[in-house]
């Protein structure tokens, strides 16, 4: 199984929607995964995801699924020194490199992510993608997926980059503070995750491309804001 994890377009935040670049990227997104197939759909609540996906479903003629569980993060941002605050998931490295040994236990334990609501939520959304894995045939146990039904099915879901993050870190078995500085998605990006199948047992997901927006270039498209921020242009 192919697993694709895909940020919204360039957002309008305000009125709940993308922008008028973001839905040219939407339309080239749409083109691409055309080109590719998809077997399966789901999608955020929220407008910017709905809005960006519905070009997908439309160009494939696939019904989407909504999971209420994919909308973007809702968490307390954190204060660095000398950065100010920011969302969680645009934790610094140079905070999160120097607070010591971190895991996949412990990342709680460390300011900046003593908040008990950072790891409440984590813990639900790691229940919620076992509960989808496991309907498409991969139940988890402990840190491995079983395969169940064996499938070359091809899945988007259209969600967010704090989101998708977060999802990542849990399927790849990376320590959270780690995924979530040392990554990013970009607007209308595609990251896919192949369910790879060694022998007869189990599935390891492996991510065999991140935030990828070939079909911007492809489009001669440019690059939307961000959000993130930085010091290079």
């Amino acid at each position: 199984m192919r697993l694709y994890i895909i940020r919204h377009a360039d957002p309008d935040y305000p009125n709940k929607t993308i922008t008028p670049a973001g839905h040219l990227e939407a339309q080239a997104l749409s083109r691409r995964m055309k080109k590719q197939g998809l077997d399966r759909i789901y999608c955020s609540p929220l407008g910017r995801a709905l809005h960006t996906m519905q070009y997908t479903a439309d160009a494939l003629g696939l019904q989407p699924t909504i999971l209420d569980w994919t909308a973007e993060l809702s968490l307390r941002h954190i204060h660095q020194t000398l950065l100010g605050s920011s969302a969680v998931w645009d934790a610094h490295g140079h905070t999160v490199h120097t607070l010591g040994e971190i895991s996949s236990g412990n990342w709680h334990t460390f300011q900046p992510f003593q908040e008990p609501e950072y790891r409440d939520r984590y813990t639900q959304l790691q229940a919620d993608s076992d509960a989808l894995m496991a309907t498409l045939g991969y139940p988890r146990e402990g840190n491995v997926y079983r395969i169940e039904r064996s499938n070359r099915d091809k899945v988007a879901v259209f969600c967010h980059g704090g989101l998708g993050l977060t999802w990542l870190a849990h399927l790849l078995n990376i320590p959270l503070p780690l995924f979530w500085a040392g990554f990013f998605l970009p607007p209308s990006s595609v990251t896919t995750v192949l369910f790879d199948e060694r022998g007869t047992e189990f599935a390891t997901p492996r991510c065999i491309g991140m935030g990828d927006i070939s079909h911007l270039y492809a489009e001669d498209l440019p690059m939307q804001p961000s959000g993130i921020k930085t010091n290079i242009d």
